[in-house]
C-alpha cells in the first residue's frame, strides 16, 4: 500500500533546481501522479502529487526536508487520502474552458471581476498565465497590449448569463473577455478570413470614394445603417454604388495609397503567413482595393465586389454577384473545403452585420471593434487592442513570435 502526498516547493529559481528536487525523489523511486511548475519574476513554484511506498515514506520525507532546506526552498507537505484522490480524478474530466482577458493593461480589478464571475458560475481556475510580453513600467505610447489567459474547469451554471456578464464588465472596465471550449482545435487553426473595411483597414473605403465623388454624407449615412443591420446589405450596396457614378478612375490609386491599415494588421498577417496559415479577404467592398492589400501584405485570396469602370469613370452599376452575408458564409465554407480542414479550424474576423453569418460558422468568430449589437451576437469580440490581439485568442504568445 502506498501513501499520497502533495509537495509544494517555492524559492528563488536557478538552473538545475528542478533536477535536484527530482533527484531527491528518484533516489526513493517515488511515483508522480501530477506535477506543475511556474516561474514568476525569478521565483519558482513547484507542486508534485507523489505516490510513496509506505516502507519508504520516512526516508522520503526526511530527505525532502533536509535537502530542500539546503537548496533554500520553502517546503510544504500535505497528506492526501486515497478517497480524496479517487474523487479528484473524475473532476479532471469535467469541461475545460479558456477565458482570455485582453486590454492595454490588465489590472487587479479586472482580474477580480473575472474570477468572481467564474466562481459564481461554479467554475474553478486551474491555471493562469500571461500571453503578452512583460509590461514596461513607463507608459507605452506605441499601442501597448496585455493578455492574461485562464484555464477553468467545470460546467457553467448559466452560459448565456455568464457571457452577458463578461460583455457588461468588458465595457465597464475597458477590456475584452473571450470564453471558449479548450479543445484540440484551439491552437490548431489553419485558415483565417478577414473582412476588409473597418477590419483590415481603418474606415469604410466606399465612404472615402463617396467623399471624392462629392456625396460623402449621403453614402456614409447608408453605410452606417447597413453595418448596424438596419438595411439589407445588397440593396444598400447598390444604392451607394449608384451615388458614385462619374467618379474618375484616376482617383482610385490615390485613395488606395491613403487608406491606413488597422493597428496590428501588419503584425497579424506577417505572423500568420510565417506560421503557414491560409489567409483570405472576404469583403463587401471592392476588389480594386482588396488586391492592393493582397499585394502589400501577401494575402492568399481575395473575394470582393467589382467596381465597374466605363470610359475612365465609375459607372455606378453593380456588375457581378454582391459579396453579402450569405456569400461570405459560402466562401468561408469553400475555402475550408479546398484546404481540407473543418470549420472548427477556421478563424473569421469582421465588424458588421453582414459578417455575422461567417462569424457563426467559424470555429473562432471574432467581432472586431464592432458596435454593441454585433458584439452581442458574435461568439467573441475584440475592441480594446489592435488586430494582432487575434493571435492571443488563438493561444499564441508574444515570446513565441519574438523567438522566430
Amino acid at each position: 500500500m502506498n501513501d499520497i502526498f502533495l509537495v509544494n516547493l517555492s524559492g528563488r529559481d536557478r538552473p538545475g533546481l528542478t533536477a535536484q528536487v527530482m533527484d531527491i525523489l528518484a533516489h526513493h523511486d517515488v511515483g508522480v501522479l501530477d506535477v506543475g511548475q511556474s516561474v514568476i519574476h525569478d521565483t519558482l513554484s513547484l507542486a508534485l502529487l507523489i505516490d510513496v511506498a509506505q516502507q519508504s515514506e520516512a526516508g522520503v520525507m526526511k530527505d525532502l526536508v533536509i535537502h530542500t532546506s539546503g537548496l533554500d526552498l520553502d517546503l510544504r507537505l500535505t497528506p492526501v487520502s486515497r478517497d480524496d484522490y479517487e474523487a479528484w480524478i473524475p473532476h479532471q474530466r469535467q469541461g475545460r474552458y479558456i477565458v482570455t482577458l485582453l486590454g492595454r493593461r490588465i489590472n487587479t480589478r479586472q482580474l477580480a471581476s473575472i474570477a468572481r464571475i467564474v466562481s459564481e458560475q461554479g467554475l474553478n481556475i486551474g491555471d493562469m498565465t500571461r500571453l503578452s510580453e512583460r509590461q514596461p513600467l513607463a507608459p507605452d505610447t506605441t499601442g501597448p497590449r496585455s493578455c492574461v489567459q485562464l484555464s477553468v474547469v467545470g460546467q457553467p451554471v448559466d452560459l448565456a448569463q455568464m457571457r452577458s456578464r463578461f460583455l457588461q464588465i468588458s465595457s465597464e472596465l475597458d477590456m475584452d473577455v473571450a470564453f471558449r471550449v479548450d479543445d484540440i482545435y484551439r491552437r490548431h487553426r489553419r485558415v483565417v478570413v478577414l473582412d476588409m473595411d473597418s477590419t483590415l483597414v481603418q474606415g469604410e473605403i466606399i465612404d472615402e470614394l463617396a467623399i471624392a465623388a462629392g456625396v460623402g454624407e449621403q453614402v456614409a449615412a447608408i453605410t452606417k445603417r447597413a453595418m448596424h443591420g438596419e438595411l439589407d446589405f445588397s440593396a444598400s450596396f447598390r444604392q451607394r454604388v449608384a451615388l458614385l457614378a462619374g467618379l474618375p478612375a484616376s482617383r482610385l490609386d490615390e485613395i488606395a495609397a491613403q487608406v491606413p491599415l488597422t493597428e496590428g494588421a501588419q503584425r497579424l498577417i506577417d505572423t500568420l503567413k510565417r506560421l503557414g496559415y491560409r489567409v483570405a479577404i472576404l469583403s463587401g467592398g471592392f476588389t480594386y482595393f482588396a488586391h492592393h492589400l493582397q499585394k502589400a501584405l501577401g494575402i492568399d485570396e481575395v473575394f470582393a465586389n467589382e467596381l465597374d469602370i466605363v470610359d475612365g469613370k465609375v459607372s455606378g452599376q453593380v456588375v457581378s454577384d454582391i459579396v453579402d452575408a450569405q456569400r461570405k458564409a459560402d466562401l468561408l465554407c469553400q475555402i475550408a473545403e479546398a484546404e481540407g480542414v473543418g470549420l472548427e479550424q477556421v478563424v473569421a474576423v469582421g465588424d458588421g452585420a453582414n459578417d455575422l453569418k461567417m462569424l457563426s460558422l467559424a470555429g473562432l468568430g471574432i467581432a472586431f471593434r464592432a458596435k454593441p449589437v454585433i458584439r452581442r451576437e458574435a461568439g467573441q469580440s475584440l475592441s480594446t487592442i489592435g488586430l494582432d490581439g487575434i493571435l492571443y485568442l488563438m493561444g499564441i504568445r508574444d515570446r513565441e513570435i519574438m523567438s522566430e
